[in-house]
């Protein structure tokens, strides 16, 4: 280890019961850069940064932080050598404001008593200094998604870290806020900080980290300077082989108008007004990618369409029949399908089973008197396993033990398996590597092939472009264009997002 090394980790070794997530693992971060660890789903590069955090014990190896052996046996351990992590599912009490949030833990106190002033002080001069504004007294259930993390990161510099490990941190941001999100990373790096970036966004590694270690089944491939490489040769490494071809999505006229939202307003959580006059029609055989900067309206939109949000006004038309403000059920058995944004929140049960999870929209075609056919149920699910290519391929194993797009493919082959007419599929490859994006991009090609309507809520470009049939832009919960993906242009989408609507 030299004096310019912040983090050395030598021959980290972690087994689970039937995976050896690393092997023989050596990483080393320099002080105040931006070290981008990439590899796929399940390479084991999370594994090896919790082992960095105190969330999980190496079985052996070596860890040193600032040229000094230590031991981290928990995240206390990891804060008191000023090691923090932001994770890709966030660790916010939703009911608390976002100072309570931040100063959780690490109250500032005056003779006995909390002392709010001054923790608002030391927040807010970290917000200015790094550019990350955020509302200090807003609730945590009212802030966007991009919100939330900024909270992550002023929680985790409020503690003190000089070592910042970010579990996929663009995976909630739009193009405009990644852009953003690379100048903050500057300023952390410039003013003296040292990041680790655990992600599968070959361009955002371009864009912005100093140097990568690519991981692949829990061994280093390669550490390289990014200056020295592309986004090709990334890809190749990280998934060990030629990347395929794109994903094909023929855009072939669509079909008959299948889904309407006519004139849709709704209320957001604060009772303000989210979405307003939000008029679109979705058709046969056709993609339509909703698209803006998080927070002008599309997590309203997608509830109100999973049956989980009423609408305050308008109407939702299936096939021209009304089905404003149905059941989540009503909605299903009428051949709507639901790929949520949040697959840790809203799609699964971590503690259940693949089957169980499979078997969460059906789970009525199980039952006997009052108990439930698990063998039936394990029976009927690995086929599905089969045809979704999850892994691993065990209807017994739990969901929470999977890799993230393991866990995507087994709420797309619930979602799927009895082939809606209507889907709404929400940012479906956020955090996905590109193996796995790619799979979920083909699987709504095809339904979009066998005649679906869909509905894609996302904020990656590349994605929208590639497959969308056409494009809406959403902003301050309107419509302010709805164009041909092929009549639109990167930047031409860029200024939507800001509003302007050319």
């Amino acid at each position: 280890m030299t004096e310019t090394d912040a983090v050395k980790l030598t021959n980290i070794t972690k087994r689970f019961p039937s995976v050896l997530a690393n092997d023989n693992i050596n990483f080393v971060l320099k002080k105040g850069e931006i070290h981008a660890l990439l590899g796929e789903n399940g390479a084991g590069k999370t594994t090896l940064m919790n082992i960095l955090y105190g969330l999980q014990r190496a079985d052996s190896g070596t860890i040193e932080v600032y040229g000094r052996p230590v031991s981290i046996h928990n995240p206390n351990d990891a804060l008191s050598l000023k090691i923090g992590m932001v994770h890709q599912h966030f660790m916010l009490f939703e009911p608390f404001t976002v100072i309570e949030n931040i100063m959780l833990g690490r109250e500032i106190h005056q003779c006995g008593v909390l002392d709010r002033k001054k923790a608002r002080k030391k927040v807010v001069d970290l917000s200015e200094s790094f550019g990350l504004t955020v509302d200090p007294d807003s609730y945590i259930s009212e802030i966007s998604v991009a919100m939330q993390q900024r909270v992550e990161l002023l929680r985790i510099l409020y503690q003190g870290a000089d070592i910042l490990i970010l579990d996929e941190p663009t995976a909630v941001l739009s193009p405009q806020e990644i852009v953003e999100f690379g100048a903050i990373l500057r300023k952390l790096v410039t003013s003296g900080k040292s990041v680790i970036v655990i992600t599968h966004k070959l361009k955002e590694i371009i864009d912005f980290a100093d140097r990568c270690t690519v991981v692949s089944r829990g061994k280093v491939v390669n550490t390289l300077s990014v200056s020295d490489v592309d986004a090709h040769a990334l890809a190749s490494m990280m998934i060990g082989h030629e990347l395929q071809a794109q994903v094909q999505s023929h855009k072939n006229a669509p079909g008959p108008r299948l889904l309407s939202l006519q004139n849709i307003y709704a209320e957001d959580d604060r009772g303000h007004t989210a979405v307003q006059g939000v008029t679109l029609d979705v058709h046969a055989g056709e993609i339509l990618a909703l698209t803006g900067v998080d927070g002008n309206g599309q997590r309203e939109i997608i509830e109100v369409l999973a049956g989980v949000r009423k609408a305050s006004s308008g109407s939702i038309l299936l096939r021209d029949q009304e089905i404003q403000n149905y059941s989540p059920r009503m909605l299903y058995e009428s051949g709507c399908a639901n790929i949520p944004e949040d697959r840790h929140k809203d799609g699964l049960v971590f503690k259940f089973t693949v089957a169980e999870n499979i078997a969460l929209r059906t789970y009525r075609n199980y039952v006997e008197g009052p108990f439930l056919r698990f063998d039936k149920m394990n029976h009927d699910a690995v086929s599905l396993i089969q045809d979704f290519n999850i892994y691993p391929a065990d209807p017994m194993h739990a969901v929470g033990e999977m890799s993230g797009g393991n866990q995507q493919k087994v709420i797309i082959a619930r979602e799927l398996v009895d082939n809606p007419e209507f889907i709404v599929a929400a940012h479906p490859t956020r955090g996905l590597d590109v193996g796995a994006a790619s799979y979920v991009q083909q699987s709504l090609v095809q339904e979009k092939e066998r005649g679906a309507a869909i509905l894609l809520i996302s904020f990656d470009l590349d994605e929208i472009l590639q497959i969308a049939n056409r494009i809406a832009i959403i902003y301050n919960g309107k419509i302010i264009a709805v164009k041909s993906a092929s009549d639109l242009t990167r930047e031409q989408l860029g200024l939507g997002f800001a509003g302007i609507a050319e």
